[in-house]
């Protein structure tokens, strides 16, 4: 395993999307055609509903681990413009659909959500459903700091319709949390778990990175071990990516002679997932594991698990709007996202101006890669057929694939490929024989995070 890590630890997407962000063709690109996507998908769909993504940007420190975008303040009067923006924003859509929408979806991320007052959520989430339809299997969910989630953060939710919550843990070792300036005792994290559940909450998630600086196999270990005496619904567990050339970003506090090379990386993920698994949770996709009790792994169950820039999801929509600063929507014939600057974003809603600033036309290559590589990433295995109407290169691909295979990460039949166990941890790489924008526009920097 270690000479496989060695040989696939290369950059590369994550695949929230495909196209993936640095190759969206902005060129052909307009908030006229956008919008003109945004109608068309809601009227193609509006039974099925849509999914809202809220971005709160605002956080009081800087952790370093984190590659979102954020704006760090401790003046929470910027909680009221900034939610009036967002509810400006809101009304700019409907005006667009032209119908009530249902939300069948809805998810608060950051930055920190909880930054903001219990009062002040209540009045972002009571505007947004003021003017629309909540879908009867609604799931509403949102990311909590333990640090400042208090109990009436998650009573005022909950009593929104909110049943789900994650928790960003990370490492309990204190050096490692230095380094990544995110000091939070395990009492903390213990406390807002316990009080999620005595409130009420279904699934209660946490976050754990394997990859930081200074993190050891045994500190994996020791906050798996602390993760198990609170057996949260879900956990993320996934790999620190390692960007510091991004703008506004506090990577460069450290090395990368500070971080676990590739073999002990790899080695905290094989133990962990082991751990993991030993432990009751089940493998969903990339970098996810949920109880069999969880709608996470009840989605995997009935095949209708999601990946879009949520992230893994238990239901799809066909359109996705993203409301806040530097949100990413989605209309499944495009993507668009928000422009980064708080006050740039709030000054265009206030003219009344849909403020993406870049974004892609979805072309047919573009859907049929996306389609596979949603296969694989959420369910390891995806089929095609042959014929003349089919405008993708597939020998290709599978020659793309043909070490993979010989390496026993895929078992490649006439139409079909599949993930093996021993190829999931590649799952990325494995995707990445399909994204063809990728292997015909080499980058000439270093665009992504490492595989591994």
């Amino acid at each position: 395993m270690c000479s496989l890590t060695n040989k696939y630890n290369v950059p590369g997407p994550r695949y929230t999307s495909y196209p993936t962000v640095p190759y969206w063709d902005t060129d052909h690109f307009s908030g006229k055609k956008w919008q003109r996507s945004v109608k068309e998908s809601f009227d193609q769909s509006r039974d099925e509903g849509i999914s809202l993504y809220i971005h709160l940007p605002f956080c009081e420190h800087m952790c370093t681990f984190c590659g979102c975008h954020k704006r760090i303040t401790k003046r929470h009067e910027v909680e009221t413009p900034y939610i009036s923006a967002v509810l400006k924003e809101w009304s700019l859509y409907r005006e667009l659909l032209g119908a009530k929408p249902t939300i069948k979806e809805l998810h608060l991320g950051g930055g920190t959500p909880t930054f903001f007052s219990p009062e002040n959520l209540t009045k972002l989430i009571t505007g947004i459903f003021r003017h629309a339809h909540r879908a009867p299997d609604a799931e509403l969910s949102f990311e909590g700091h333990p640090n400042n989630t208090t109990k009436e953060h998650l009573q005022a939710l909950y009593d929104l319709g909110f049943t789900r919550v994650s928790f960003g843990v990370q490492d309990y070792n204190e050096t490692v949390q230095r380094a990544i300036h995110r000091i939070q005792p395990f009492e903390n994290v213990q406390n807002v778990t316990q009080w999620a559940r005595e409130i009420g909450y279904t699934s209660v998630g946490h976050d754990i990175i394997y990859g930081l600086p200074f993190q050891t196999l045994a500190n994996v270990k020791h906050t798996i071990a602390l993760t198990q005496s609170l057996r949260p619904d879900r956990l993320a567990f996934y790999s620190y990516a390692h960007v510091p050339w991004l703008k506004g970003n506090g990577q460069r506090g450290y090395k990368e002679v500070d971080l676990p090379n590739g073999e002990d990386k790899k080695l905290q993920y094989e133990i962990g997932k082991k751990k993991l698994t030993e432990l009751g949770y089940h493998d969903i996709g990339m970098d996810h594991f949920a109880l069999p009790t969880d709608t996470l792994y009840k989605a995997v169950e009935q095949g209708t698990l999601h990946r879009n820039f949520m992230g893994y999801t238990a239901s799809k929509t066909r359109l996705m709007i993203g409301l806040g600063a530097s949100s990413i929507s989605d209309s499944w014939g495009a993507f668009a996202q928000n422009v980064k600057s708080i006050e740039e974003y709030q000054h265009l809603v206030s003219h009344d101006i849909i403020p993406v600033y870049r974004g892609h036309l979805l072309n047919k290559e573009d859907e049929m890669i996306r389609r596979h590589i949603l296969n694989l990433m959420c369910h390891f295995e995806t089929s095609w057929e042959n014929g003349h109407a089919n405008p993708l290169d597939f020998q290709h691909i599978m020659d793309n694939l043909a070490e993979p295979e010989a390496d026993g990460l895929v078992t490649l039949g006439a139409n079909t490929i599949k993930v093996t166990e021993k190829g999931r941890p590649f799952i990325r790489n494995i995707s990445m024989a399909f994204d063809l924008k990728l292997q015909r526009r080499k980058p000439d920097t270093r665009l992504f995070s490492m595989t591994v």
